[in-house]
């Protein structure tokens, strides 16, 4: 399993908070602690029930809320999906599925996250047209 952490700045709704990110090949969905998410965003009640399981597989977690926040790696706004996880021991985890939809790249040499140039390159474009 590989994982990096790293301080991001995660913004909601309601607000916005540096948060400590660990970013883990190991996990397939991003979860959020749930008092990390209180002053940034109202949470929503899924459709269906989620269950997790934990590095302990005799235990599994009920996820019953999700939030959708922006995050900021490289001056570049993210955004996805997360669960709310009740009794996360990290603040945030970034997982695959994220990873893969924005083609994130781990420098476990370096300590970064690498940002898709092309991703880079559009969302520059798109604050030119607008100034």
């Amino acid at each position: 399993m590989s994982i990096l952490k790293l301080p991001l700045l995660f913004v909601g709704s309601k607000g916005e908070r540096h948060l400590s990110a660990l970013f883990d090949a190991g996990a397939h969905f991003s979860c959020i602690h749930p008092d990390c998410v209180e002053d940034m965003e109202t949470p929503v009640h899924m459709g269906r029930i989620r269950y997790l399981s934990t590095a302990s597989t005799a235990h599994v977690i009920e996820v019953t809320e999700v939030v959708r926040l922006d995050f900021i790696i490289d001056d570049i706004v993210l955004s996805d999906e997360f669960l709310i996880v009740p009794g996360l021991t990290e603040e945030v985890i970034i997982g695959v599925a994220t990873l893969q939809k924005w083609r994130l790249k781990l420098d476990f040499e370096h300590d970064r996250v690498i940002v898709n140039p092309n991703l880079a390159r559009m969302q520059l474009k798109r604050m030119q047209l607008h100034s």
